[in-house]
């Protein structure tokens, strides 16, 4: 076979690899939530 040929296949060969491999584990990062605040108490009517 040609050169071109044979290269043509290993090409495609590492392309199928490449593309049959499993993906890299994804980092997520996770975000606190912020605390709820208390609701204010009654402590009379104008204070």
């Amino acid at each position: 076979m040609s050169k071109y040929i044979k290269s043509m296949l290993a090409l495609g060969l590492v392309a199928g690899l490449a593309a049959c491999a499993q993906p890299a584990e994804e980092e997520y990062v996770v975000v606190e939530p912020e605390p709820i605040s208390v609701e204010p108490t009654y402590t009379g009517k104008y204070k």
